[in-house]
């Protein structure tokens, strides 16, 4: 029975929105490897999407913490000498170390997902996930002080 926590992005708001996936919705992204797109119909219950939109899959992380990586394939648990990438920011310039990182395929010992939405090449409207109070506030705050001063 697997479980996730689904982290789904909205690239028109620069938001991101937290969703806790259990049975069988989570059933539905077992065996998807990161880049693959699916139909925004799949998380109905939920979060409602309007119809047209998709979800690609950008990666995530096992019950042990280690990231998902694009090139390696399976549902695996590797360590890899890494010098650079997801997982691993040196100290030094050259310096490496054996990280354990996840292939790239969800599987049920995945615990986060994260994911972006695809938006339909016709979408005229705002973004699905709205920005909050603050930001409003700061973009509509800001540009009436950026007039005040003008005057």
């Amino acid at each position: 029975m697997p479980t996730f926590k689904l982290v789904l992005s909205d690239p028109m708001s620069g938001r991101a929105k937290q969703f806790e996936v259990k049975d069988p919705v989570a059933q539905r992204f077992v065996g998807l490897k990161i880049g693959d797109e699916v139909d925004g119909g799949v998380i109905k219950e939920v979060f409602e999407l309007p119809p047209g939109f998709k979800i690609r899959i950008t990666g995530g992380s096992g019950v042990d913490g280690a990231p998902m990586l694009p090139n390696i394939e399976g549902a695996v648990k590797k360590y890899l000498l890494m010098s650079e990438g997801v997982g691993y920011h040196p100290e030094k310039r050259g310096m490496r170390k054996r990280k354990l990182v996840r292939g790239n395929t969800i599987s049920d010992q995945i615990v986060q997902v994260n994911a972006v939405l695809v938006y339909p090449r016709d979408w005229k409207e705002g973004p699905i996930i709205p920005l909050g109070d603050k930001e409003v506030q700061k973009l509509s705050g800001g540009a009436e002080q950026k007039a005040e001063e003008k005057q």
